[in-house]
């Protein structure tokens, strides 16, 4: 039931920087802008006024060049700032004092801390090796690390030098990293020999080297250590140690060359649905752009504010959290599992540290909520000013948990975006009210609306989550489709000249927002986005194993996977075959993609083209109507799902 659980006070709402970039931008352009709905209008009516405010409210460092926007009717097509030139790292290092840059807390209780200079420092240092090594402009740079300070380093340091940065989590298995690393072609590889996730030490070495050995073109190969022990570099011949490389230059400043605005700065990945993930290429000067106009406006962080968001190196949140730099923050990194060794351990780190801003999954809040914490009694939060979630809808009981056992004086910013555009299209106005179970508003820049199936624009009605003008951070493309074709049929297929992002959304009477889900085949037990033929690939290796589907089923307010398999002939599944199955997927991709339900089948609805169906099959299992039974081989396969007892227990 939808109802107002927090509104600012007067006094929060004038101290607010949204407040003050809206009084600049109304005096600047003689607009009359009231409050964010007319804000808002203003962003995507006038994009060249509005994002020539947002460069100039939020100190980019750089020149902007005469022109705003180029082809702005084009989407894709549209070219922002095209006569800028900037530096990404030099906009994130942009402090040299002692004030803490980077506080690290990991699983085992071990701590560090690099203040701004010296975070500068360490930079200027990888800097110098990786230029010493041949990394230049366009080189790849990739992590397969824990969140770590180290990673940042190395990440800011690619970044200078006009090189694109990839990461991976370390909970991705060999096969997983591959996928995505392989793709690439890296020529540095910045990789931990262990990690830590609920007090056990996962020794990376063996997963390390067998990537190494599939990446052909890697020249380097840099350790950072995360173990208890002494490094062992038996296994990794002429790997070196991350402090070997930091130790190889002095101290000195970091140089900064400034590149064009579309200066290609990361490859995320897409979550693989049908095949390998797509390698979604982020320009600097977007992604900086957006950063710091939803840091700065959407979240209010400010100078010293300290920032966190619990997140893996395998997720876009991560790149999020460390452009809190550029809005002169510090960012709290936390690795491990948030429940251990404590279930409040996360509050015990935003408690210490008098964190501002805390940002977690609505997975987490769940969690957290079903665990019985109540951190507003355990904890003293007084600097907490800002909760966010994402990775998944916040169910309206994640609202009441927020407000009655967190703080009640906090603004909840549900937000939602995506790796493909690094960003946001819905989420927070610190100068709003909070509506139980809504998403605020659109995003500032982001013509965002829902549309029904025809394309017409719908409020109160779910539809699909559109946006219907070019925006600073599109991706520049896809790494490997030189003629975008795989690009534009991935987002602009369906409505030409809009994106269509994928998500079943509904605009509310208010304005806010909810998400309903993927519309499409994604998996998203969690929070945490699964393509398909990530399971599939590990499974269908098995003898056992003919063809695999999988869906994701809605269940107990979340969503969880199952998994459904043909088996050779004269095979049956049992409990022994369930477990080598979990294993396999577990080795192979993450522990995240473990089904938790595992069923045989006999057969597989398939397309007359030889695809399984999987929307066909998810449609049968939540009791759904089968709109386009037309388009299958075999729909009497569809029965095999009907009613099945694994999903009903």
């Amino acid at each position: 039931m939808a109802g107002t659980l927090w509104r600012p006070s007067p006094e929060r709402v004038a101290a607010a920087q949204l407040t003050a970039f809206r009084l600049a931008a109304q005096e600047c352009w003689g607009v009359p802008l009231p409050d964010y709905r007319a804000l808002h209008r203003f962003s995507v009516e006038r994009r060249e006024q509005f994002w020539r405010s947002v460069w100039d409210f939020c100190g980019v460092i750089g020149e902007p060049g005469e022109r705003v926007l180029a082809d702005g009717d084009r989407m894709p097509g549209a070219r922002f700032f095209p006569e800028a030139r900037l530096s990404f790292a030099e906009n994130l290092l942009r402090r040299r004092d002692d004030a803490p840059a980077l506080v690290f807390r990991g699983e085992r209780g071990d701590e560090r801390r690099l203040s701004h200079r010296e975070l500068r420092t360490q930079v200027s240092r990888l800097q110098r090796w990786l230029r010493e090594v041949g990394v230049e402009a366009g080189d790849r740079v990739a992590g397969f690390l824990p969140n770590v300070p180290e990673a940042v380093v190395a990440m800011l340091s690619a970044a200078s030098l006009g090189a694109l940065w990839s990461s991976c989590s370390p909970d991705f298995g060999a096969r997983g990293a591959l996928d995505r690393l392989g793709q690439i072609g890296p020529k540095v590889l910045f990789a931990a020999d262990a990690s830590f996730y609920a007090g056990r030490l996962h020794d990376l070495r063996a997963r390390v080297a067998e990537i190494r050995r599939e990446l052909p073109g890697l020249e380097q190969l840099v350790i950072v250590p995360n173990s208890l022990a002494e490094p062992d570099l038996g296994g990794l011949p002429g790997a070196l140690l991350f402090e070997e490389v930091l130790a190889s230059h002095g101290p000195g400043e970091p140089i900064f060359e400034r590149f064009p605005f579309e200066q290609p700065l990361a490859i995320l990945f897409s979550s693989g649905t049908t095949g390998p993930p797509k390698c979604i290429v982020h320009g600097a000067g977007g992604a900086l752009l957006q950063h710091l106009k939803e840091h700065r406006l959407q979240v209010d962080l400010r100078r010293g504010d300290r920032f966190f968001y619990f997140t893996t190196l395998g997720w876009m949140m991560w790149n999020w959290l460390v452009s809190g730099l550029a809005s002169e923050a510090t960012l709290l990194l936390s690795d491990g599992s948030p429940f251990h060794p404590e279930p409040d351990t996360l509050f015990d780190l935003a408690e210490r540290e008098r964190c501002a801003v805390f940002g977690v999954s609505a997975k987490y809040l769940d969690a957290a909520r079903n665990a019985g914490l109540d951190p507003s009694r355990s904890h003293d939060l007084a600097d907490l000013r800002t909760v966010l979630s994402t990775g998944s809808p916040l169910a309206p009981e994640g609202f009441d948990f927020v407000y009655q056992r967190i703080k009640a004086d906090v603004c909840l910013s549900s937000i939602s975006g995506g790796t493909d555009i690094l960003s946001c299209f819905v989420g927070g106005d610190p100068t709003g009210p909070v509506t139980r179970g809504e998403i605020q508003a659109p995003g500032l820049g982001m013509d965002v609306a829902v549309f029904d199936e025809a394309g017409r624009a719908v409020r109160g009605e779910k539809g699909e989550l559109v946006c219907r003008r070019a925006f600073p951070s599109l991706p520049l493309g896809f790494w490997g489709d030189p003629d975008g074709a795989r690009y534009r049929s991935a987002y602009f297929e369906r409505f030409p000249g809009v994106w269509a992002h994928g998500d079943f959304a509904e605009e509310t009477p208010r304005g806010g927002f909810l998400i309903h889900g993927r519309s499409d085949a994604v998996l998203n037990p969690g929070g945490v986005r699964i393509g398909t033929a990530e399971i599939y690939r590990p499974v269908e290796a098995m003898d056992e194993v003919l063809e695999a589907l999988a869906v994701g089923q809605q269940w107990r307010g979340d969503v969880r996977i199952a998994l459904f398999v043909r088996l050779r002939e004269g095979l049956e599944l049992d409990d022994a075959l369930r477990e080598r199955i979990r294993d396999r997927i577990r080795s192979g991709a993450s522990p995240r993609h473990v089904p938790a339900v595992i069923a045989q089948v006999a057969d597989l609805p398939r397309t007359k083209s030889g695809k399984i169906a999987e929307i066909a099959v998810a449609d049968v299992v939540h009791g759904r109507p089968v709109r386009n039974r037309e388009a299958l081989a075999n729909p009497e396969a569809l029965e095999l799902f009907a009613a099945r007892p694994e999903l009903a227990g």
